[in-house]
């Protein structure tokens, strides 16, 4: 693997050279470069350093320009204004740059210099219950999150922190105890997601229904809670079928979101049970939590709840039930002490802030998260309707995460079928092409939205060949891959000798911010901007098409093949930024 320095490090390291040599007593100076439309970069740098040494700056921008030997990266720089410098780097530098990115398997994006563990807790449905529109945020986003941060070197550890636990569990096993066939399957074939969920749904309205009428079964149920909880192995077994009765159900709508969920990240409310005594006692004992009308709690005076005034952290409840918050803490000292991991990534509903909030200051006056040890809640708004209320079916029923899939992949194969106009496509492929836009299109308008927004689900806008989607983007790419199949012996090939056209320079430097792009979207866990990068990617694409044309007799050889490498670095660049966000790229559409 080869790091590529960018060509702003480049420019920015000869330009800090300079400044250096025009002002030996100024220290290190930063030139401020930032992309610019006057120019290919534009440093502004300069004004602050001349207020700070009390000179003039369009003096000062001269003498910088005069102190930078000649090279062959900068084709010119030019002083403007109040002291701006203009940069505009030679199509060599930027042909030589493309190429050794092109020469690395992974484009010439670095490695992490000391990688890091992170433990990041995603997709996190509730054993017994459908999963619905409001656990796609999490699915996505931490699916997309965990990509982007193993591709920079970080060890990512996946926990998948499920409802498996509560009070409504005495009630389904009590009732299956008492209806002892209800979770049987009526073949011995493999079961399917959709079978697996009805009997669970079928189940659970029962018993809910007899828990409301009849005060004994009630009773009954209320026992059985205590049983589980006391680790009865009957209990526990038959709790452990309702568990596993769902994992069929679970990885049945993870498979449909083309997403990998494996067993031994699952661990639920339940894994953490153990360890509640002691994390409460730790707790009071450190003074962190004290009694308070009989629960167990934390106060804090600067976090305070909607009303204005401060709220607690309820970790025991007065009769001895543990709440969320326990669970939450022992997960975090468990992640630290057990897991080693130096950063918690929660990707949790925003309406959960101020209870991370508390559960994150809690762990650290108790010494859990240690200095160096940051705990992070990549938070997230709501899926709103086309009307922009809150997505809701015609019966005002929350919406089924199946259905909306279902109707994407059928929504999707439809446009597949619409362009396929020359028939090149069979049945079978319309499907799984239809399959991945559909798919596709759902995950890229949650991840192009900035995960703190509310975004609109609007299926006709999300399959959309035009605009900011994903089909646009598998469309891009699949034209790149008609047009090498068309280009047949001629290879793509870099020449730095050749001058660019102003769509080809544009193009050229955009591929060569990728690195930069995945680095900034690690660090601050913003997968939308990885989105908007290879949206103007596949944009610069159309106006180097509509200006530059690739197969024609026209030009000389070494110009089709120089655009074939344009294109061909393009196709990678789209195809690994895709990757990284969960999204296919099928090679004929």
């Amino acid at each position: 693997m080869t790091s590529v320095p960018s060509l702003a490090s480049e420019v920015q390291q000869r330009l800090s050279d300079a400044l250096t040599a025009a002002l030996p007593d100024a220290g290190s100076a930063d030139p401020l470069l930032r992309r610019s439309d006057r120019a290919d970069f534009q440093a502004n740098g300069i004004l602050a350093l001349a207020k700070k040494v009390k000179g003039n700056p369009r003096e000062l921008a001269t003498r910088v320009v005069e102190a930078i030997p000649a090279n062959d990266l900068l084709r010119e720089i030019e002083v403007s204004g109040p002291g701006f410098l203009n940069i505009t780097l030679t199509d060599g530098a930027i042909l030589r740059t493309l190429a050794a990115r092109a020469a690395d398997d992974r484009l010439g994006v670095p490695l992490q210099e000391t990688p890091g563990t992170t433990v990041i807790d995603y997709a996190q449905p509730n054993v017994a219950k459908e999963m619905h529109v409001g656990h796609l945020r999490s699915a996505v986003i931490g699916a997309a999150m965990t990509e982007i941060l193993e591709f920079t070197g970080e060890k990512v550890i996946r926990r998948h922190h499920i409802g498996d636990w509560g009070t409504q569990f005495g009630m389904l096993i009590q009732y299956l105890i008492e209806h002892p066939h209800e979770l049987d399957h009526s073949s011995g074939d493999e079961v399917s997601g959709e079978e697996a969920m009805s009997s669970l749904n079928r189940l659970y309205k029962a018993s809910r229904a007899l828990f409301d009428s009849d005060e004994e079964f009630k009773a009954r149920a209320r026992d059985r809670v205590v049983a589980l909880q006391a680790g009865d192995p009957e209990t526990r077994a038959l709790w452990q079928r309702f568990v596993d009765e769902s994992k069929i159900y679970f990885y049945s709508v993870f498979d449909k979101l083309d997403m990998e969920i494996r067993d031994p990240d699952i661990v639920g409310e339940s894994g953490y049970n153990d360890m509640l005594d002691e994390t409460c006692r730790l707790l009071e004992e450190s003074g962190v939590a004290v009694r308070s009308e009989g629960a167990l709690c934390v106060f804090f005076d600067d976090i305070k709840g909607p009303d204005g005034n401060p709220v607690p952290l309820i970790v025991r409840k007065s009769n001895g039930g543990y709440g969320y918050a326990a669970t939450d803490l022992s997960a975090i000292r468990d992640r630290v002490q057990t897991l080693g991991a130096d950063t918690l990534l929660y990707v949790v509903d925003a309406r959960q802030s101020l209870h991370f909030r508390m559960v994150f200051e809690t762990a650290r006056r108790a010494g859990w998260l240690k200095d160096g040890v940051q705990a992070v809640q990549l938070a997230f708004g709501t899926v709103l309707g086309a009307d922009g209320k809150p997505f809701k079916t015609r019966e005002g029923e929350t919406v089924r995460l199946v259905d909306l899939l279902d109707e994407a992949v059928r929504h999707a194969t439809g446009v597949v079928r619409e362009k396929d106009t020359r028939g090149q496509l069979t049945e079978a492929e319309i499907a799984e092409r239809g399959e991945q836009v559909g798919i596709g299109a759902i995950k890229y308008a949650d991840l192009s939205t900035s995960a703190t927004r509310d975004y609109r689900f609007d299926l006709d806008q999300m399959v959309s060949l035009n605009g900011d989607t994903s089909v646009y983007l598998q469309y891009a790419y699949a034209r790149i891959q008609s047009i090498k199949r068309r280009a047949g012996e001629v290879g793509p090939k870099a020449h730095p000798e050749l001058a660019l056209e102003p769509a080809e320079r544009a193009l050229g430097l955009h591929l060569d911010r990728f690195a930069e792009t995945v680095a900034e979207v690690a660090a601050a866990y913003e997968p939308h901007k990885l989105a908007a990068y290879l949206y103007q990617l596949a944009s610069h694409l159309t106006k180097f098409y509509d200006q530059c044309q690739v197969l024609s007799a026209e030009n000389p050889a070494e110009v089709v093949e120089n655009r074939l490498f344009l294109i061909d670095l393009t196709a990678r660049t789209l195809h690994q930024g895709m990757a990284l966000l969960g999204i296919r790229t099928p090679e004929r559409l």
